[in-house]
């Protein structure tokens, strides 16, 4: 069971890493045309693909009722780490919703 919620956490690492690389080209791009031919988000979009192959060896053992929600943990590692790489907003409406999908994913692994 192990190897399936190491990839869960490998998946979830890994889309957190595909949105930054995304987020990377669209700032460092100055048109569209050149956001998509931006090797960061070749990269982004690759790690994704990646990303989703581990999670679908997580749902192997993971009910999807579980897995899914924990994705969301990424959603929270990927606000603050855009507030510290761009200074995107992480004011209390943030750190709020941080905590309330913290809280969530706890809470759904308790068993």
């Amino acid at each position: 069971m192990s190897l399936y919620y190491a990839s869960l956490v490998a998946a979830i690492m890994l889309g957190i890493g595909g949105q930054i690389a995304l987020k990377a080209a669209a700032e460092a791009s100055a048109t569209i045309t050149a956001q998509f031919l931006n090797p960061l988000t070749i990269i982004g979009l690759a790690v994704y693909i990646i990303a989703a192959l581990c999670y679908i060896l997580a749902l192997k053992r993971i009910p999807v009722s579980i897995a899914f929600p924990s994705v969301a943990a990424s959603y929270a590692v990927v606000a603050v780490l855009a507030h510290i790489l761009w200074s995107e907003p992480l004011g209390w409406p943030q750190l709020a919703g941080i905590a309330l999908i913290g809280s969530g994913v706890l809470l759904l692994h308790q068993h």
